[in-house]
């Protein structure tokens, strides 16, 4: 493969990677009220606080429970659509629509097939053998796969057809009415081929899963491998594996069987209770790959690592690095988004980022041994307070103590290696952090951001294209040679890198999407 292709190659994955950043954004805030709700509306929390027992109250968290949940059962088509809006570079709107109709039609040939091959399965027992009701047909429960099939095949069909030229007497189906034609043929033939290979794949990825699934040290090589694919953007793919496929593994809850680690976890989580003999079973298994292991990120590496960076930095810059550092710490602390400071050292200092991933995956052992039980997702300090403190049989005094243990040994590690390498964390640049630069952030001001982003990168002439994720801005450029980094840096930005020549990321955290726009109508003039 020649070295164009190989870097359109990963362009295409780590497009991929982002496009999972829609639906997963999505889950994020459902989830939690589809989870504070359930965890109201159980008995044992009514015991404790009676007045959730009221009519009104009780149909107001059993209604939003109801409502909720609608996302979690569908999200299979939230990623059909992710994708097709993600990946298509043509005709976004008509990807996305083409993305449902190739998502219907894939579960109904689906359908048609085991109808016909004699193998669809009675309503008692359709769940142990990988099937299910989808949108009310019963066919295989493949789960996220066929989400992303579908957005693909879309996206690819968008980009490919949206402008078709057809016959006159044809010539109404043409162009972008076309799309989602096209797709509804195109996804015939791999609804009748994808249950011959969902079998093989099944078979495949459970014999995979003991890797990440393997007592104890199967949490922490995900989590360190989790840690390593974010430069690539393509650790949100491996999440997705694992929570929802085979090779997070299959459980058997009072027989009816989970497949990934998210199915499994809700029905323990908001259904059967602490009290449910699942829950000590595997509930400090199932959390050490979602939010309770991310927690020891969020609440405690991420501020450890911070506090070092702010010892190491230089007296004359600490004043200003201090802003920086704290906003990166609370991003993370509050919204489970780590990114800005893991960039603030990962193309500086590959190696300290190495040491990084293997520490996460170390220290994300003893979880299990700890009998630690806290869900949800995301690793936020509210999920703590949710999940951890409003629950029984959580464990969450050992999350702590486990958690202080990764502070101390963050902190010494990333302290000692910041000096030893004289890595240029914030505050220990070569240069003087101007002041403004702090405060732009602080006080949204956009356009100035803007102004300095462009002017920085060689001006309008010199961007090809501007996108961005859920923490940085990715531009395309005709001249890297052009880009002034010091300057860049005054915008406020927590980090700059080139993942490729031409192609640059600056972080900005979750502001990211406000600089994009005032770029966007600076370069629109």
């Amino acid at each position: 493969m020649s070295k164009k292709k190989a870097g359109s190659f990963k362009d295409g994955i780590q497009t991929f990677g982002r496009s999972l950043l829609l639906p997963i954004a999505l889950l994020a805030p459902i989830g939690m009220v589809m989870g504070i709700c359930s965890a109201l509306g159980q008995s044992y929390m009514i015991e404790k606080f009676p007045i959730l027992d009221a009519a009104v109250l009780k149909l107001i968290i059993s209604g939003a429970k109801d409502i909720t949940s609608i996302i979690f059962n569908n999200i299979p088509i939230l990623f059909a659509m992710g994708v097709a809006q993600g990946m298509a570079k043509k005709e976004k709107g008509i990807a996305v629509f083409a993305s449902v109709v190739g998502y219907l039609t894939l579960n109904t040939v689906m359908n048609v097939f085991l109808k016909n091959t004699g193998t669809l399965a009675d309503a008692d027992t359709m769940a142990q053998v990988g099937q299910g009701m989808v949108l009310g047909v019963q066919t295989l429960k493949t789960e996220a796969l066929s989400g992303l099939i579908s957005g693909l095949v879309a996206a690819k069909v968008a980009d490919k057809f949206y402008n078709l030229e057809l016959p006159l007497a044809f010539a109404f189906f043409g162009g972008k009415k076309s799309i989602p034609i096209i797709t509804f043929v195109c996804m015939i033939p791999i609804g009748l081929v994808l249950p011959i290979i969902w079998n093989l794949l099944i078979s495949f990825l459970i014999s995979i899963s003991f890797i990440f699934t393997t007592n104890y040290i199967g949490s922490g090589i995900y989590y360190m491998l989790h840690r390593a694919l974010i430069p690539f953007g393509l650790h949100h793919v491996l999440a997705a594996v694992v929570r929802f496929t085979e090779a997070g593994g299959t459980y058997l809850i009072n027989g009816t069987e989970y497949v990934g680690i998210l199915p499994a976890v809700n029905e323990i989580l908001f259904n059967l209770g602490p009290d449910s003999p699942y829950w000590a079973e595997l509930m400090p298994k199932l959390t050490s790959y979602l939010g309770g292991s991310q927690m020891l990120t969020t609440l405690f590496r991420i501020p450890a690592i911070g506090l070092a960076m702010y010892h190491t930095s230089y007296l004359k810059n600490r004043k200003m690095c201090k802003g920086v550092i704290m906003t990166c710490v609370l991003t993370a602390f509050l919204g489970n988004i780590t990114e800005p400071l893991e960039f603030s050292f990962l193309f500086i200092s590959p190696q300290l980022f190495a040491v990084y991933c293997v520490l996460c995956g170390l220290m994300t052992i003893p979880y299990q041994f700890l009998h630690i039980s806290i869900g949800y997702i995301r690793g936020t300090i509210f999920d703590f307070g949710i999940f951890g403190l409003m629950y029984e049989n959580t464990h969450w005094l050992n999350l702590i103590l486990l958690g202080i243990v990764n502070f101390v040994v963050f902190y010494f590690v990333f302290k000692f290696f910041i000096r030893k390498w004289n890595l240029e964390t914030p505050g220990r640049e070569s240069f003087e952090i101007e002041e403004s630069a702090s405060t732009l952030l602080k006080d949204k001001n956009w356009p100035e951001i803007a102004r300095i982003v462009v002017e920085n990168l060689g001006g309008p002439e010199n961007i090809v294209h501007v996108e961005n994720c859920v923490s940085r801005l990715r531009i395309d450029l005709k001249d890297p040679e052009q880009v002034n980094q010091t300057g860049l840096r005054d915008s406020g930005c927590a980090g700059i890198f080139f993942p490729s020549k031409n192609h640059i990321h600056v972080v900005f955290g979750p502001h990211v999407e406000f600089v994009r726009n005032a770029v966007d109508k600076l370069l629109k003039g």
